[in-house]
């Protein structure tokens, strides 16, 4: 099936731009192979900006007389001249004189999805539009502040890709009634004095979305096979801004520091998607595709922190107290309408502090998830996770990460993750699934900033999801993943750069503590607490002296105006705060028909070298491993043996119990502390709570119990054994022996001088069998008397 140009759902990947000028327009014309299109800007009118798109669609001959045309008819106003060559139109905007006109100059490729490719923005210019136009010092001022906005940093689009929605929604809702997902659209206030963003996408072939987040790619060999990690994170233009001014949520129930990440693996057979779906098989190109998407966003009540000069951290004040919850109404209810039901919700603030701070918002936001979900239909309400995971870290009694892992497959359990075919794992190994997966609901998880302890929260669920994304490509015989493989090696460097970008854009500076914080293999390294302490440093600098400034600029460029808060009269219904729409299963409108990109990657019309491809020179695994100890070794296999592992690292359970540490808060409780505990099928057992006694009742019988026995067992097996490896080729010389037995008979009082001997000890040494028969009993003995001597 051939599109044509004037269907809605025709992609048209308009990738080369000129512009030229005349006295009184400006005329910019897009190609893509030998199609060509022309847009015109009126010049003569600096206060009003008309824009007009031509709708022929011009070939190379046609447009060469349209140019000449223009040309001739201008002559005696200078002619036509050509000013630039560029790669794209960000917008048009205007401060207090004349319209300016944003250009996209430089760009690079960081992705490449299907045939589509995704450049990051490198460079822009600023042109202005009418002849002549006087700048003013406030008109210089404003414009001074809409550039430090800068678009050189994080900025990416893509031209023949949807980048602003889901790869579940590219491929599941029919382009004509799909449109450009706003929210992430950061120049939409830019384009819209121009175009209208609200019809569905295809009918404006200029209309250039710009994301703004963190884009990054690379490709894991699997022997002769080929998987590509994509993770796409789209920051919301609702609500933005810098770390202490934009906190919480505001009246329509956007929230501060709001991301969509999405965790896309595939297994292309071939670049572009796949063949358009035929009658037989619905989903015959689309099933070396899954993604996975999670949500990180501010606390949806009402709260503020009071920045200062003098203060590092400022308390944490709620400013308003609504009853009825109407901010986190208006939130919860766009989540649902946007991924669907469940939610589940994992708050990771502390509930323990000696100056109550976050442990304020801890028992403001279980009352809140406990008032809503109160009217939700059984099935359909949302999932509350509450722990303290700073706490849970510096214990150092828990596996940090295999909690977190066990929340992200109880919510996988629930959600799902999308797939666009059958199942390709072994029929014979377990359940086999012979249809499309879609996601239906999302994984929401915060912390107080939604930063630090939220990105490694994510990378740990990411982590998890990955293993089933493997699975269902048939990739992996189980869907779980160990650490220090190859693979997770990838994804580890990714969330932390990940991590990096969205922290810069919200505070100034770079993660404080990242994902070996929290998986105790560098928290005690000099290193990592200066690194940290550096961190916390210019966090502080950037928020006292510098976010002021930041978040004007935020403000003019997204075009919020500054102005007195002005709250809606308007409230939804108190009981039904939720539209029932929204609890509806997502499922397939129609799938979209896959772009023609061919020429677009491949470009058999000019001479191109195979090196040069993105796909070719895309990051991979032997960026981290160049010269690995066995060639033939699996991505997805630990390097360490067994033993050396961490108890996360192992082949997990399917679905251990998640909630023994983490439980929700009591609506009722004043205070931060768990009242109830959580069963593993996601139901809150009331019946526990009428149960418990006195909280000292509860500390004994913790001590002659404890309820994770099974889990303390376990890591004290791998402690005691954790060492023998490597203190073996230390601790087993004859003289470190000799010390140790002195130092022991000096204790206990006896002649430490005295001849000590393995014949004294009682050891026998064989005389046969060569050196190294007896330097491996020698060893063993030792070893042996080593650890008699640690247990006595």
């Amino acid at each position: 099936m051939t599109l044509q140009e004037d269907d809605p759902a025709y992609l048209s990947s308009l990738s080369k731009f000129t512009l030229f000028e005349t006295k009184s327009r400006f005329y910019i014309t897009a190609s893509t192979a030998d199609t060509h299109r022309v847009l015109k800007i009126d010049r003569t009118d600096p206060t009003q900006l008309s824009v007009v798109e031509d709708a022929t669609a011009y070939d190379d001959s046609e447009l060469d007389l349209l140019l000449r045309m223009v040309q001739d008819g201008n002559k005696s106003q200078g002619g036509l001249e050509k000013v630039l060559e560029f790669h794209g139109i960000v917008g048009f905007v205007r401060f207090t004189a004349g319209w300016y006109l944003i250009l996209i100059t430089k760009r690079s490729v960081v992705g490449l999805l299907g045939g589509h490719y995704i450049y990051h923005c490198d460079e822009t210019t600023l042109i202005t539009i009418a002849n002549k136009s006087e700048r003013t010092s406030q008109e210089t001022r404003m414009l001074n502040t809409f550039q430090q906005v800068d678009l050189s940093k994080n900025f990416y689009f893509s031209y023949s890709y949807d980048i602003t929605n889901t790869l579940q929604t590219n491929l599941t809702v029919s382009a004509a009634n799909r449109n450009w997902n706003t929210r992430f659209m950061w120049n939409h206030h830019l384009l819209s004095p121009a175009f209208d963003l609200e019809e569905p996408k295809g009918r404006s072939r200029w209309i250039l979305p710009l994301i703004h987040g963190f884009v990054d790619q690379a490709k894991i060999g699997v022997f002769t096979r080929t998987v590509y990690l994509t993770l796409i994170a789209r920051r919301s233009r609702h609500y933005a801004g810098a770390r202490f001014l934009t906190r919480g949520a505001n009246e329509q129930g956007h929230v501060a520091n709001e991301v969509e990440t999405e965790q896309i693996v595939s297994e292309p057979l071939a670049t572009p998607f796949g063949l358009p779906p035929s009658t037989q098989s619905q989903f015959s190109g689309y099933g070396g595709y899954t993604s996975f998407v999670q949500y990180r966003g501010s606390i949806p009540v009402m709260w503020h922190q009071e920045s200062n000069q003098m203060t590092p951290r400022p308390p944490i004040e709620i400013t308003i107290k609504d009853p009825f919850y109407t901010p986190a109404a208006k939130h919860f209810d766009d989540l649902l309408g946007r991924y669907g039901a469940p939610i589940f919700i994992l708050n990771l603030i502390k509930s323990r502090e000696t100056v109550p701070r976050e442990s304020k918002l801890l028992a403001e936001y279980g009352q809140c998830v406990a008032y809503l979900n109160q009217f939700l239909p059984e099935g359909k309400k949302m999932r509350y996770i509450a722990w303290d995971m700073a706490q849970a870290a510096k214990s150092g009694h828990q596996d940090v990460m295999g909690v977190l892992e066990d929340v992200c497959e109880e919510s996988l359990q629930a959600t799902n993750f999308f797939h666009g075919g059958p199942a390709r794992n072994d029929p014979n190994n377990g359940p086999h699934r012979t249809s499309p997966l879609l996601q239906q609901g999302i994984l929401r998880v915060n912390c107080v900033d939604c930063l630090d302890r939220t990105n490694a929260a994510q990378f740990a669920i990411a982590k998890r999801a990955f293993g089933h994304q493997l699975y269902a490509l048939g990739l992996l015989s189980s869907p779980y993943l160990p650490f220090s493989c190859d693979a997770v090696d990838v994804l580890t460097e990714m969330y932390h750069d990940h991590g990096d970008t969205l922290a810069w854009q919200y505070t100034g500076s770079a993660l404080v503590n990242r994902v070996d914080t929290y998986r105790r293999t560098k928290a005690a390294q000099w290193s990592s607490h200066s690194r940290d302490l550096l961190e916390n440093i210019r966090r502080f600098y950037n928020n006292s002296m510098l976010d002021a400034d930041k978040q004007a600029a935020i403000n003019l460029f997204l075009g919020v105006e500054p102005s007195l808060p002005v709250y809606e009269q308007h409230r939804p219904n108190y009981r039904q705060w939720f539209t029932p729409e929204h609890l509806e299963p997502k499922g397939i409108d129609a799938l979209a028909p896959v772009n023609e990109v061919y020429r677009e990657y491949y470009k058999p019309h000019i001479l191109s070298q195979f090196q040069r491809l993105y796909a070719f020179t895309m990051n991979s695994t032997s960026r981290f491993h160049a010269k690995p100890k066995n060639e033939h070794a699996s991505p997805f296999e630990s390097r360490l043996p067994p033993d050396l592992a961490s108890p996360s690292s192992a082949s997990s359970n399917a679905r251990r119990i998640a909630r023994r540490w983490a439980a929700p808060v009591s609506a009722e409780a004043g205070d931060a502390s768990p009242s109830r505990d959580v069963d593993g099928d996601g139901r809150q057992s009331r019946d526990r709570v009428e149960k418990e006694g006195h909280p000292i009742e509860a500390i004994v019988e913790g001590l002659y119990e404890p309820r994770d026995m099974s889990q303390r067992v376990q890591e004290y097996e791998w402690y005691t054994h954790y060492h023998a490896d490597d203190l073996s080729h230390t601790l087993g010389e004859e003289k470190d022996l000799q010390l140790y037995i002195r130092a022991g008979r000096l204790a206990e009082g006896q002649d430490a001088d005295q001849l000590i001997s393995h014949e004294t000890l009682g050891w026998t040494i064989p005389d046969a069998g060569g050196e190294a028969n007896k330097a491996e009993a020698i060893r063993a003995n030792n070893l042996a008397f080593y650890d008699t001597w640690l247990r006595a």
